[in-house]
């Protein structure tokens, strides 16, 4: 797995990220600083924690109110549920490393 530093409201981060998907990382990691900027910009929410929560129940509703893709083939599901196990890994191991979200 490749690893690929990146910055979010002006914090670094180290993302192992599988080959090829650079480009959706990328984008993800653009739209989480995006909206994390804009809460801190707003000039009522200090904490990055609290940054972080709001940024990501803005992000997961935006997607939420998406219509709904196309069901997958049944071999594709399996494949989803391990990509999204592997983010939500990902996640925990940046969150656990950055040790300060304040």
């Amino acid at each position: 797995m490749k690893q690929i530093e990146v910055t979010i409201m002006g914090q670094s981060y180290i993302l192992g990220c599988p080959e090829g998907g650079e480009h959706s990382l990328l984008e993800a990691v653009g739209n989480v600083d995006r909206e994390m900027s804009a809460i801190r910009d707003a000039g009522k929410v200090k904490a990055r924690e609290r940054i972080a929560v709001l940024a990501a129940l803005n992000l997961a509703f935006a997607l939420a109110e998406r219509p709904p893709a196309p069901k997958p083939a049944a071999a594709d599901d399996d494949a989803a549920a391990v990509d999204m196990d592997g983010l939500i890994r990902r996640i925990d191991q940046t969150l656990a490393t950055d040790g300060q979200l304040l």
